[in-house]
């Protein structure tokens, strides 16, 4: 599966870790930042769901501090559903029930280790369809 990866400042150690690990059976793509200099949120969330929208079967991975402000500013794209994860259970569900296509996750509210943990499941977790597929068209209709 290939996965976009970007995190801002806060994220970058996390981000790396993540890299490490998910890369022995992923195909990683690091959208940056290349480091722990201040920059803005957005500008890395657009990167990334750009390419995830353009990229049928990728999905994306989203760091900054609490994860917040990446999922809010992720979510903002027609056609994806960022998912703020701080379990294992909130990733199952999030690709279950709501066929999250982007990760969110938070470097100073969950450990590497959780983040990894984390990403693994909503990585390997399929959709479930059936009555979710349905829900997921409405906000689809919506625009959301």
């Amino acid at each position: 599966m290939k996965i976009y990866i970007a995190a801002d400042h806060a994220a970058f150690i996390q981000k790396a870790a993540l890299i490490r690990e998910l890369k022995k059976d992923h195909e990683m793509i690091d959208l940056g930042t290349d480091s722990e200099a201040s920059v803005h949120y957005p500008n890395f969330a657009q990167i990334l769901v750009q390419k995830v929208l353009t990229d049928k079967g990728s999905v994306g991975i989203l760091l900054c501090g609490s994860g917040i402000g990446m999922s809010i500013a992720a979510n903002r794209f027609k056609g994806i559903r960022a998912a703020l994860c701080r379990t294992i259970e909130d990733a199952k569900l999030s690709r279950e029930h709501n066929n999250a296509n982007v990760l969110c996750l938070g470097a100073r509210v969950s450990s590497n280790e959780d983040s990894v943990a984390i990403a693994k499941t909503f990585l390997s977790t399929p959709f479930e369809g059936g009555r979710h597929q349905i829900r997921t068209d409405l906000m689809d209709q919506w625009g959301c």
